[in-house]
C-alpha cells in the first residue's frame, strides 16, 4: 500500500507528463477555445443552470478550459489542481483570454491550508475522483466549501467502466474499493501511441459510496442521472452514436458510461 505522499508525487508526475500532450491535442482543441467555444457539455450545463455572478469552486481543473468555460458563463471561479505544469497553462490562458480567474496550485485533500472561503457551487468533472483514496474525505471538503444552500455539480465516468480491460474484453478490476490499483500507463486518452510511460495509483468509487458520503456530509441528493455515452472518446474502441456522444464499440446501449448528481448543502 502507497503512503498519501507516494501517490500523490506518483500521480503527479503523471499528470504533469500529460500536460503539454493534452494542451496539444485535438482532443482538447485549444486553438478553437480560444477563439470562444465550450469545452463544458449538456450534461453538467444542465445541472449548473444560470451560473451569472456565482462563486464557484472547480476542484482538479487539469488546465482550466472548464473553469475558464465557467466564468465566460459569468461566475467568478476559483480553480485548483495538484500538476505544477496544468496550472502554468491555465494561468497562460487566464491572461490570453482576459479573464479572472484564481489558479490554485494545491493537492485536493489539502485546500483548507491555501483557501478559506465558501462558495455557491463546487464543481467537479470527469476522472476526477478516482484518483484519490478517500471518498469521504473528498465528500467532506465539498461540504466544507460549499455556502448552506449552495450545490455540488458533478459528472463523472460510472465506476462500471472502470472494471474493465482497456478493450473491454474482460472484467478486470472490482467493483468495490478493495484498495489502490497500481498501474504502468502507456500514451495517454489524448494520444493513445503518445511517447508517455508513467506509473499510476488509482481507487474505485461505488456509486452508493460517492452518495453515502455525500449524504454523510450533510448534503442532499437533489438530481441523479445515469447515462449510456460519453461526451469523449476516451475508449480503445470509441463509436460516435450521436453527435460528440461515444460508447464502446460493440456495446452500445449495454453499459452506463457516465453519471451526473447535483446535491446541495
Amino acid at each position: 500500500m502507497s503512503t498519501k505522499n507516494d501517490y500523490i508525487a506518483i500521480n503527479k508526475e503523471l499528470w504533469n507528463n500529460k500536460v503539454e500532450t493534452h494542451y496539444n491535442s485535438d482532443f482538447y482543441n485549444v486553438d478553437e477555445f480560444v477563439k470562444g467555444k465550450s469545452s463544458l457539455n449538456s450534461i453538467e450545463l444542465e445541472l449548473l443552470g444560470n451560473i451569472e455572478g456565482e462563486n464557484v469552486l472547480h476542484l482538479q481543473c487539469h488546465f482550466g478550459l472548464d473553469s475558464l468555460s465557467l466564468a465566460r458563463l459569468g461566475a467568478k471561479v476559483t480553480a485548483v489542481d495538484f500538476s505544477e505544469e496544468a496550472i502554468a497553462k491555465a494561468q497562460e490562458l487566464n491572461q490570453k483570454l482576459g479573464l479572472d480567474v484564481e489558479f490554485i496550485l494545491s493537492d485536493i485533500y489539502g485546500i483548507h491550508e491555501v483557501l478559506d472561503k465558501e462558495f455557491d457551487i463546487v464543481f467537479a468533472s470527469y476522472g476526477t475522483i478516482g484518483w484519490l483514496p478517500d471518498i469521504q474525505k473528498w465528500a467532506d471538503i465539498v461540504s466544507r466549501f460549499l455556502k448552506k444552500g449552495g450545490s455540488l455539480v458533478f459528472a463523472e465516468f460510472h465506476p462500471v467502466v472502470w472494471t474493465f480491460s482497456y478493450d473491454f474484453k474482460t472484467v478486470e478490476y472490482g467493483y468495490f474499493n478493495t484498495g489502490e490499483i497500481a498501474e504502468e500507463i502507456e500514451g495517454t486518452y489524448t494520444d493513445k501511441n503518445a511517447a508517455i510511460r508513467n506509473k499510476s495509483i488509482s481507487w474505485n468509487h461505488t456509486l452508493s459510496d460517492v452518495i453515502q458520503a455525500l449524504i454523510n456530509s450533510g448534503l442532499k441528493i437533489e438530481t441523479f442521472q445515469e447515462f449510456n455515452y460519453s461526451p469523449y472518446p476516451i475508449f480503445k474502441e470509441n463509436t460516435e452514436i450521436s453527435e460528440n456522444r461515444f460508447a464502446v464499440k460493440g456495446l452500445e446501449d449495454k453499459l452506463p458510461l457516465v453519471y451526473a448528481l447535483k446535491a446541495v448543502k
